[in-house]
C-alpha cells in the first residue's frame, strides 16, 4: 500500500523529549537534496549536492545488483582509468546500507567464470572478516593494531593535487563519494606512506566522502594500506599508475620528472599499542541468533546499517510502523560530506512508499529510550518500544542498551563471528573457511 506522506508535526520522546517529525520527501535526488537543505544543512560540510554516479534506494541496489557482469572481474577489478576498463561491481554503498547484503549478494554472484565467482567471494569476505575485526576490537581500531605510524620531521601535503593521478582521484571521490579500490590504495599510500601524514585523519576524509564509508571496511583499508595493521605497508608508485591507468601520465605536469618514479622508502614504526591478536572473542558482540524479544514492539527502528526491503525486523513486523533518526550529536561531530545523507534521505523517501515512515533529526536515546522520570519505579515509562536489527558496530551497542529494544533481530552475517583470530584476514580466512 501507499502510505500518506506525514506533514511536519509534533512528536513526544523519551521523559517528556519533545522532537519534530519531518515531512518525509518524494522520491529522488533532487528532493532529497531539498530535505538535506532545509533539516541537515547545519551537520554536513561542503556543498549540498548528492552524488554525480550513485542513487540511493532499493531499487537502485536492485538495478545495480542485475546488472553486474563479473565476466573478466578477476582480471579487471584493480583497473582505475578510464572508466570503461574497470571490472568493479560498485555494490559497495548498497552493501554498507544493508540494501543487500553479503548472503544475498554471493548467491546472486554464484554463477560464472570460477576464476572471477572465487575472487568476487573473496572481495566479499574482506568485507565480512572487516565487520569482524570492527565488532572485535571496536574503537580501539582507531589506533594501530599491530605497529604505530611515527611521524617524519618534514611532512609535505598529503595530497599534491598537481600529480594527475591524485587530482583526478580526489575529483571522484568529492563528486561521485566512491572510488574503486586501487585508488584509494593510491591516495592513502600517498598520504600515510610518502607524506607520512596520519592514517587517521586520512580514514577520515575518505570516511567524511564515502558512500560506503564505514569504520569497519574503511579503517582496516588504512590499517592495512598505510602498515599500522598489517605487516606491510602499501607502497605507491609510477608504474601503478602506468599499469592500471593507462595513458593518465601523459597529461600530468610531472610527467617529465615523476615525483613517485621510485618505490617509496619504508616508513618507521614503534611498537604497537595493543594486538588483535589479544583480543578475546565476546559472542554477544555478533548479536542474537535468533530473535530476541522482551515486550511487544511498537514501531520499528531502523538504522543506517540496515534500509533495506530484507531488514529483519522490518520483515519480522511489516504491519508496524517505522522510524529512523538522524543522529545529531554524532553527525554533528563527524560533519560529513552532505552527499552521504543525500543517499540517506533518497533510501528513507523510497521506504516511504511502502511503509509508515517517520524521520526525525535528534539523539535517538532522547526520541526511543525509555523514559528515566521519578515515577518509573512506579512502573511507568515513556519512550518508544521498538523491534530493531542489531548491527554489529559499537555506536549501535551503546545506544541499545540505553534504548532496552523491545525485540532485536539477527543480523544477516556471511559468517557468523567465531573465536577464530582477527589479527590478519589470512588468519581470520583459515578459522571461517572450510
Amino acid at each position: 500500500m501507499l502510505w500518506t506522506r506525514p506533514q511536519q508535526k509534533a512528536r513526544s520522546g523519551s521523559a517528556g523529549h519533545d522532537v519534530t517529525e519531518l515531512t518525509v520527501p518524494e522520491p529522488g535526488q533532487a528532493a532529497a537534496e531539498a530535505f538535506v537543505k532545509a533539516h541537515l544543512a547545519h551537520l554536513v560540510v561542503g556543498p549540498i549536492r548528492g552524488s554525480t554516479a550513485f542513487r540511493g534506494g532499493q531499487k537502485a541496489a536492485n538495478a545495480a545488483l542485475v546488472h553486474f557482469d563479473l565476466t573478466g572481474y578477476a582480471t579487471r577489478r584493480n583497473e582505475v582509468y578510464p572508466a570503461t576498463r574497470r571490472g568493479a561491481s560498485r555494490l559497495s554503498p548498497y552493501i554498507r546500507h544493508g540494501l543487500l547484503s553479503l548472503p544475498d549478494v554471493w548467491a546472486a554472484t554464484a554463477h560464472g567464470p570460477t576464476p572471477d565467482v572465487n575472487k568476487f567471494h573473496d572481495e566479499l569476505l574482506w568485507q565480512e572478516f572487516a565487520r569482524h575485526w570492527y565488532a572485535r576490537l571496536g574503537h580501539r581500531t582507531a589506533r594501530g593494531v599491530r605497529r604505530v605510524q611515527s611521524p617524519k620531521q618534514s611532512v609535505g601535503a598529503a595530497w599534491d593535487r598537481s600529480m594527475a593521478c591524485i587530482d583526478v582521484s580526489i575529483d571522484e571521490l568529492e563528486s561521485d563519494g566512491w572510488l574503486v579500490n586501487q585508488a584509494r590504495m593510491w591516495l592513502a599510500s600517498q598520504w600515510a606512506v610518502r607524506s607520512g601524514s596520519s592514517w587517521s585523519e586520512g580514514e577520515d576524509v575518505f570516511f567524511r566522502h564515502l558512500l560506503d564509508g564505514s569504520r569497519a571496511a574503511n579503517r582496516l583499508g588504512w590499517q592495512w594500506t598505510s602498515g599500522v595493521g598489517s605487516s606491510k605497508h602499501y607502497g605507491f608508485s609510477r608504474w601503478q599508475v602506468n599499469k592500471r591507468a593507462p595513458g593518465l601520465c601523459d597529461g600530468c605536469d610531472h610527467r617529465a620528472a615523476c615525483p613517485i618514479e621510485e618505490w617509496p622508502d619504508d616508513p618507521i614504526f614503534g611498537p604497537p599499542e595493543q594486538s588483535a591478536r589479544q583480543a578475546e572473542h565476546d559472542p554477544t558482540l555478533a548479536g542474537p541468533q535468533t530473535e530476541l524479544r522482551t515486550r511487544d514492539p511498537d514501531t520499528v527502528w531502523l538504522t543506517a546499517e540496515s534500509l533495506g526491503d530484507s531488514d529483519p525486523a522490518l520483515m519480522a513486523y511489516p504491519d508496524l510502523p517505522a522510524v529512523f533518526v538522524f543522529d545529531e550529536p554524532l553527525l554533528q561531530r563527524l560533519q560529513l560530506s552532505a552527499k552521504r545523507l543525500v543517499f540517506l534521505t533518497e533510501t528513507l523517501a523510497e521506504i516511504a512508499t511502502h511503509t509508515q515512515l517517520s524521520i526525525l533529526v535528534d539523539d535517538p536515546v532522547a526520541v526511543l529510550g525509555e523514559g528515566r522520570s521519578t515515577d518509573q519505579a512506579a512502573g511507568n515509562s515513556s519512550g518508544e518500544h521498538p523491534a530493531v536489527t542489531f548491527a554489529p558496530v559499537p555506536g549501535f551497542r551503546s545506544r541499545a542498551e540505553v534504548i532496552r529494544p523491545a525485540a532485536v533481530l539477527p543480523w544477516p552475517w556471511l559468517v557468523h563471528p567465531g573465536p577464530g583470530s582477527v589479527s590478519s584476514f589470512s588468519a581470520w580466512h583459515k578459522s571461517v573457511v572450510r
